[in-house]
């Protein structure tokens, strides 16, 4: 058993135990994978994608509590964003 086989689970290492560049990269890949598990994946695949999405994101939040946060990404904000404004910072 290594060091990964510790906690790890059919959906993917504790998002607790990945350092911030492979959490980045386990997010940037099940947002890129979405689209199809959603249109195609099994109901067992949609759930687990779900739940691994949900452990993944709110691992980014806890270590991020301070985030920038776009004002066009807000309810006030998209209410006054004209069609040619960027909804993220500096877009």
């Amino acid at each position: 058993m290594n060091e990964h086989d510790i906690g790890d689970t059919m959906t993917g290492v504790d998002p607790g135990r990945l350092d911030d560049q492979q959490l980045m990269k386990e997010l940037e890949t099940i947002h890129r994978t979405r689209h199809d598990t959603l249109l195609y994946g099994s109901n067992d695949a949609l759930r687990a994608h779900n739940d691994r999405m949900a452990r993944l994101e709110g691992e980014w939040l806890r270590r991020n509590p301070r985030r920038p946060v776009a004002p066009g990404r807000t309810r006030e904000g998209a209410r006054e964003r004209g069609c040619g404004q960027a909804a993220a910072p500096g877009a």
